[in-house]
This record gives structure tokens, sequence and C-alpha cells, in this order.
């Protein structure tokens, strides 16, 4: 068999095993991934490099599966690690067909039947492409990995050093694999001395733009904060609607102020990453009834590239105080106009625009009640441990502004899980200089356009192997994030010691998440992996 038949193979018998992130699918994932590499005839000779650590307090029992082979071309410590994720999101967008999701061949036979856009049906016809959930995000860049795995355990003596291979779970949501995969990379570090000059992370990569061929090779991940808002009204009977505050009203304000809004965008070395964009919006009313909401909840995806927390608050918080006053404006427009309506005497509505960061919340709580505030909050999270880690948040600020006593409406902004930090290659050691100048050699070598990019666009696992926030950046984002140590505890510490500069060089595809969603063959089933393993040798050899 060639390369391109292997590669196909092994992508189609990988996304032949549904993962979708939350279920039991990745165990049986990682279970198959482990079998496969213990069919490499290196491993046959040295199980014991073959092991699976299990996530911490994973309901699931989800795990990673590590595998270090040893080159035999000198004693290097040096190593580089191929890194993956085994999830996918689910298949509920392919509605009729999701039973074919995860059979591609299948699949593209059904897709012929159904009314595509014409881009779409013009790559099913062709041949060059696979579709199927997970083909290109990220089973096929798993399989480029295992091809570059088997390769070198058959040609040992081609590598001076190791290669760590690392595939963990949910990458799709928490990123809690890799999370908890620190603890093993940083045991690798100490007890066997591995050097870890820079972890390859095979994420897909698509076109940025209609019409763009590029394969694009990223030095660093983009990071991600959650800001959310709680939104506290004043309620009332619909009959007497003037009297109240509906806080849908602010939350409606709010996303039209910072969804898809290209101005808040941060930019880094020129380069700009998705504007925000609204996840989640919805009042807290419980069920029916004529009375308006008390309070809501919005929250934002929001992806930085160095912007700090502080920075990312202080932004939010002046945009919010503008949104509310909006409001309360456009609420005394509409009651001048009703008064003059039914000739009732018009009176300005006693609303003033309150916001807060969840550190002056807090504070101002603490100094009422001191530790009996934390003690407090331990129960929250305890009582509510089971319920979505983002509405927990809301519950805490929820019980402290309670707690504070006040009636007015306020709007309490605070950052939610999960936070991805941001990092890249910045050229600035000889190691560094070195992933740099090895990536613009090798890409001499192919035909195909490889622009070098400094911040993967979507988010990664790689996100978590290093950080470029300051302590006192850090610092910012703990004031601001409720219970952060409990809800979502990054082991910052680990990071900065690790801090292994890690790059994507990913599969080529289209329409990731979509019922669409493809990989382009030629270039990922060849090029990627013989890239992938240039790379490799001239890093440690």
């Amino acid at each position: 068999m060639n390369i391109e038949k292997e590669m196909e193979a092994l992508t189609v018998e990988l996304v032949n095993i549904a993962s979708v992130n939350g279920t039991e699918g990745e165990v049986r994932m990682a279970e198959a991934v482990e079998s496969k590499l213990r069919s490499f005839s290196y491993f046959q000779h040295h199980p014991e490099l073959i092991w699976s650590k299990q996530v911490e307090n994973d309901h699931l029992g989800r795990k990673s599966v590590f595998a270090l082979l040893r080159g035999k071309g000198g004693h290097s410590n040096k190593t580089i690690i191929l890194h993956s994720h085994t999830d996918t999101v689910p298949t509920d967008d392919y509605g009729q067909l999701e039973a074919y999701a995860v059979q591609p061949y299948e699949l593209m036979e059904k897709l012929k039947e159904v009314e595509l856009p014409s881009g779409v049906e013009d790559d099913l016809h062709s041949g060059d492409w696979l579709f199927g959930r997970g083909s290109v995000d990220m089973k096929s860049g798993l399989a480029a990995q295992l091809w570059t795995i088997q390769y070198f355990c058959e040609h040992p003596h081609e590598l001076d050093g190791n290669l760590l291979f690392m595939t963990n779970p949910i990458e799709e949501t928490t990123h809690g694999g890799i999370i908890d995969a620190l603890t093993e990379l940083e045991r690798l570090q100490t007890e066997e001395h591995l050097d870890f000059v820079t972890a390859i992370n095979s994420d897909f990569v698509g076109p940025l733009f209609s019409g763009d061929h590029s394969r694009y090779i990223y030095l660093g991940s983009v990071g991600k904060l959650l800001p959310s808002f709680y939104i506290k009204g004043s309620e009332t009977h619909v009959g007497q609607m003037f009297e109240g505050l509906n806080p849908n009203l602010i939350t409606s304000e709010l996303v039209r102020r910072i969804d898809h809004q290209t101005i808040l965008a941060d930019e880094e070395h020129g380069e700009i990453p998705q504007p925000p964009s609204v996840l989640k919006a919805k009042d807290l009313k419980p069920s029916y009834n004529v009375q308006t909401p008390l309070a809501s909840f919005v929250y934002f995806n929001y992806f930085v590239h160095g912007m700090s927390p502080d920075r990312v608050m202080e932004q939010l918080k002046g945009i919010t105080e503008e949104a509310f006053q909006q409001v309360i404006n456009d609420l005394n427009h509409q009651y001048r106009l009703f008064c003059d309506r039914t000739d009732f005497n018009f009176q300005p509505l006693p609303w003033e625009s309150k916001v807060l960061t969840y550190e002056q919340l807090y504070q101002s709580v603490y100094d009422l009640y001191g530790e009996k505030v934390n003690e407090h909050l331990n129960q929250v999270v305890k009582k509510n441990e089971e319920s979505d880690l983002r509405e927990i948040g809301a519950r805490i600020v929820e019980e402290l502004l309670y707690m504070q006593g006040g009636i007015e409406p306020v709007v309490v902004i605070f950052f939610a899980p999960p936070f991805v930090p941001h990092n890249y290659v910045k050229g600035e050691t000889n190691n560094e200089k070195k992933i740099i100048d090895n990536l613009q050699e090798i890409t001499n070598g192919f035909d195909d356009d490889f622009p070098i990019k400094y911040f993967f666009p979507s988010l990664t696992d790689s996100s978590y192997l290093a950080l470029d926030d300051s302590d006192e950046e850090i610092i910012g984002l703990e004031k601001n994030f409720p219970e952060m140590d409990k809800l979502y505890p990054v082991p910052i510490d680990k990071i900065r010691t690790l801090n292994i500069p890690a790059i994507n060089i990913g599969t080529w595809g289209k329409d990731a998440h979509k019922m669409t969603e493809r990989v382009y063959k030629p270039y990922t089933f060849n090029t990627l992996p013989l890239f992938i393993k240039r790379f490799c040798k001239k890093m440690i050899y």
C-alpha cells in the first residue's frame, strides 16, 4: 500500500469509531488507538512504553494514551510531542443521515441524493474529499501522527531523540484531557529527563476566506475568555410595565453592542481573531406568569491574542455602562410617548446605570461578612456541583447580590469557564529559532503554499502547553473569576514549568462541525505526514 491508501484506510477506521464528546465512545476511541500502537513492531518489543492515564474524577473513565518512541540515532533526550484529541462534536446535525455520520463511504453515497450547495457538491463528486464527522477535526490528523510514529518505529535509527505520542479526550468542550495530562508530562520531564523541544498538533486547517487554498502553519494558539453578565432588573406586573426594568432589554442591548463587533477583536502581529460571539442569552425566570423577569444571564466567546483579562474587563465594563444608560434613555423616551398618548403626567423613571465587576461585588460583601462569605460560596458550589459550570458562576453572583442587600438594578460582569491561554513561538531562544527556521526550510520542499502565522484561529489543546500571560494578568483573571480554583482549576505552575513551544501542522479541509465536514485527501493523506516526518528528523537528528 502507498501512503495515501494507508492514510485513508486509517482515517476511515478512526472515523468509524463514534467518539462524541461526553459519551463512552471517547473511551472506546482511546482503547482503539492504544491497540493500534501496540500493533507496531517497536512497541511489541517495548510494550512498557505504551500506557494510558485516566482523567481524574471523570465519570466516564475517559483517558489519555501515551507512547514513547526512543530513537536509536543517538542518545539525546530531545523529545517532540505529537499530540491530538480523540473526541468529536455530536452528530445530530446530520438529521436523517445521522446513522451514516461516521461511515464516510456510505455517507458520501447518501449525500449524492441530497441537495447541497454547489461548492460542496463539486467536492463530493471530485473524488478528492472524504466526508464524515471527525474526518477533518481531527481524526485524519490523528492518523497522520500514528503514521509518523509507525514510520519511526520501523526506522528508529533516523531519529536522534524521542517522540512522545499523546492523544487526549475532552477537547471539544473544556480541554479536560490535556489539563489532566499535564501531570504526566511533568513527570516525564522530571523522572525521564525528557527535553520537550516542541509539540506538534495536527488539528484542522482550512480556508480563511472564499477561494483560499493556503495550508497554514501556526506558531501558537489563540486564547479565550468567557465574559459573563448577570443582569438584575426590577420586576413588575405587565399591566404596569413602566414601573419595572426588564433585564432582557439590557441583555439585548449588550448582544447588539458586543456580538460580531469586529472593532472589539484583539490584534497582535497584524493578526486578528474572530470578534466576540454570544453563546447563550436567557432570562432566569423559571416558569410562565405575567410578572417580568427579575434577572437575566448572557455570556460571550471572546478570543484574545495578547489582551489581558483586566483590559477585556475594562473594555466590557465601559460598553455595559453605555448599554445600561441607553436602555434607560430609551425607556424614558417610550414612557414619555406613552404619557403623551394617554394624557398621563410624565415623570422620569428612577433607574440609574450601575455596573460592577465581580471583584468589586465580592470585595463589598467580604467587607460586610469576612470569611463567612467564602464559607457560604463553598456551599453554593457544592450544592450546585451537578450544574453547568457557567450557571454556577451566575448563582454565586446571585448569592453575593442577595448578601449585599441592595434592591436596585445592577449588572455584574465576571469570567466563567473555560479559560484558554494564548501562546506562540516567538523565536527568542535558540530552540524557538530552530523551530521557525526548520519550518521555513521544509516548506520550500513542497509545492503547496505554507504561510506561517502566529495564532491558530480555533481553540486547541496546545493552549495549555505554554503560557504567555504574566503572573499579574493571571491574578487579574482570578479576581474576576468566581471560585476559579474549584470550577476551572488551570495548573498555571505546571504549564510554566513545562513551557513547551507548541505549533500546529494540520489537516486541510472544510466545514468542521458541520454535516458537510470533509478532509482534502491529496494534501492530508500525503503531504501532511511527510511534512511532519521531515520536521521531526530536522528537529532531533
